[in-house]
Order: structure tokens, then sequence, then C-alpha cells
């Protein structure tokens, strides 16, 4: 039997329990991505803003009888398109989640936006409520493949959209951007990567385009750039991020000092984090050691109808370093070997067989302090995931 297969009776109870953040989903679209395989649904005649933002504060305060209590580091606040929201539903919504949990001192709370959405009144009332970070999806500056990907805003309003959230007062803006699009160049590539850090964000989500199932590209798939362009561009892309001074500290996630996202930190660390609204997912740990996943029911008229809870699952011993990992590993520079007992609650030991074939491959470091990839191994992730994986089963 593999060392990363144990019995439950191993896992040891959790001193401390991890950081606690909170997911809201919001599952409305202007229209639907061809590329977008997240739950999203096509935005009905008349939003129902009251009645949905009744539901997420129902489905939290039931979420809140089943978990310890902690301060909130994070809120996020994601779809869909939450920015078609209201500041005035955002701000009963914000009210209701602090009536009944405590936030920390200095707690991000981020809002994704489209920037067909904005309106300046409306962000400058966002931010004053609290919300104190925008992730605005932009995706490309050339509006050939802005149309290719479905969206309904062109160059010049992503554009704009960045000025009126800066006006607004948010200094903490992500932009989303996606390369290998259709028929798309290394001199594209690096024009829309170029426009983004003009407009002075302090976060960079760059990320490859990949044909999910269940989308309309997947059915209709479009043309992408061969593997040789996609290497150059994603080469020549991390060193202009890194030249004007973003680091990468994930796969697809690049930062100005000290700017990195506190809420998918969590994630990528293996926190906790309650997860409220319509095909949302959370990740809870008791202080007896069980670590439980669980997910929302996806279609929005179902939630706002009391079918909350589509299904639940605990993870055994034998799934949690695998789960670990998956999450740690996008991580540039890994985590503390540690942190894996003190959020699984299980022994190092467990991956050393693991860890040392990885490390003979060139996969992972030879540094027992930490878990983190190689630089090579950042470049296969899959394939080191796989070797957890295999020994998982």
């Amino acid at each position: 039997m593999s060392q990363l297969i144990s019995t439950d009776s191993t896992r040891l109870p959790f001193a401390d329990l991890p950081p606690l953040s909170l997911y809201v989903h919001i599952p409305w679209c202007v229209r639907k991505c061809p590329y977008c395989d997240f739950n999203s649904h096509t935005t009905p005649t008349r939003l129902p803003e009251n009645a949905y933002v009744d539901s997420l504060l129902s489905d939290l305060q039931l979420e809140l009888e089943h978990i310890v209590v902690r301060p909130l580091s994070s809120i996020f606040i994601g779809g869909g398109t939450p920015s078609l929201f209201s500041a005035t539903a955002f701000a009963r919504l914000l009210a209701g989640i602090q009536d009944v949990l405590p936030w920390q001192d200095a707690i991000e709370i981020t809002l994704e936006a489209n920037p067909g959405t904005f309106e300046q009144a409306k962000f400058a009332a966002y931010r004053q409520l609290g919300i104190n970070r925008l992730s605005i999806g932009v995706q490309s500056f050339n509006d050939q493949h802005l149309t290719q990907l479905g969206r309904l805003h062109n160059a010049n309003e992503a554009q704009q959209a960045v000025a009126i959230a800066q006006r607004a007062g948010f200094t903490n803006i992500n932009l989303d951007l996606m390369h290998g699009l259709p028929g798309q160049d290394l001199t594209q590539a690096l024009a829309d990567l170029t426009c983004a850090i003009e407009l002075q964000p302090n976060h960079i989500s760059w990320y490859q385009l990949t044909i999910e199932p269940n989308t309309v590209f997947w059915n209709q798939p479009p043309v992408l750039p061969e593997d040789d362009s996609l290497w150059d561009i994603q080469q020549a892309g991390q060193a202009l991020l890194a030249e004007q001074g973003f680091i990468q500290y994930e796969v697809s996630a690049y930062a100005k000092p000290n700017k990195q996202a506190q809420h998918n930190l969590n994630y990528w660390q293996f926190g906790d984090y309650i997860g409220i609204g319509a095909g949302a997912h959370g990740k809870i740990s008791s202080l007896d050691g069980r670590i439980l996943r669980y997910w929302k029911t996806r279609q929005p008229n179902d939630y706002l109808n009391n079918q909350r809870r589509a299904g639940e699952q605990l993870l055994n011993n034998s799934e949690l370093p695998f789960e670990f990992l998956m999450n740690a590993l996008r991580l540039s520079q890994g985590v503390p070997s540690q942190l894996f007992t003190q959020r699984t609650g299980l022994p190092l030991n467990l991956l050393l067989e693991s860890w040392e074939q990885a490390q003979s491959k060139g996969l992972m470091l030879s540094n027992p302090r930490r878990l983190a990839a190689t630089e090579q191994g950042a470049l296969f992730l899959n394939d080191l995931l796989q070797i957890f994986l295999t020994s998982s089963n």
C-alpha cells in the first residue's frame, strides 16, 4: 500500500482552524460567452435582486450552523456578472453578512465586473460600501478578438472602464486577460499585455484560453494558435510582466509587490471558505479533523425556491494529499511544508514516497521546509500532480 494511503484514525484534530473566506455567486450575465463553463445564465427581463439577496442571506445563516465562526479574511463576489446588481442590493447583502460574521480589520472585498456594466455613479457607490477590489473581465484589447470571444464591450470601453473604476476610488484593480486566442499572434498578445500594463492595475490575471466541455467552443471549436506559438507567447509575456514589476506568484496570477489576491491565496493555501449562491462551492474544516466540501444547486430558480445544497463530500485521508497539493503547487513559491499537517491533520511523512519521486524527476524542490514545484515542475504541473494522484489510488 502506498505511503499516501492511511486510515482515518491517523488524522489529528486541528489545533487551529485555517482562515475563513466567503464566496458569493451572482449567476446572471447579459449573454453567455462561447468559451465560458462557469455557472452563468442569461439575465431575465427583470433581475430578482431583492429575492436573490434574501436567498443569499438565508443560505449563509444555514451554513453558519455547521461551522466554527471565525473573522472573515476576504469576501469575493463572483459570477456571472455581479456588477449587474445595484449598489443598494450589495449594501443590504454586505450589511447582512456583517450582522452574522465578524470581519478582519483589513478584509479584502472583491467584486467581479465586466466593462459593459460600468457606470461611474454605481462604482463610486460600490467603493463607499467598502468594496475595495475590482476584478475587471477585459479578456483582450483587440476588437476582433473580443468579437470572436462573444464579448459585448470593445477595447475603448474596456479602457474607459478602468478609468471609471480609478475615478471611483478603486486603487486595487485586477484585469483578467486571455492569450492563445483564435488567430492571435505574438505581437497581438503582447499588445494586449502592454495596453493592460499602461492602465496601471496592480494585478493581472493572464491565462491561456482553453476549450472546456459544455461550451459553444467545445461544440464549434475555433482554430487556436499552434503549440510553438503558444510557448513563444507565454515566454515573452512573462518576461514583459516581470520587466514591468509584476511578480508571478501563481500559474496565471501576476501582482505588484504586496498586491496578491488574498481571497485566492486562501484557496491555494487550503484555507476554508463558505460558498453561497447558485452553483457556489465551499470547503470547511472542523476541529475534530473533518474536512467537508459542498456545492449548491446551479439553477437560479431552484436556488430562489429554497433548494440550496446540491451535494457534499467528506474528504478522506487518501484524497487529502492530492487535494492539498493541487492547490499549493500552483503557487510559484509553494508553501511551507508544515502547512500540510496544519491544514490536513495528516503527518508530513505520508508524502515522502511521492515527494522523493517528484524530486528525482526534477519536478519538486529538494527543500524539506517547502513544498514547491521547480521551474520544470511548474511547466508540467499536471505530470507532477499525477505522481501524487497515482500514489493515492
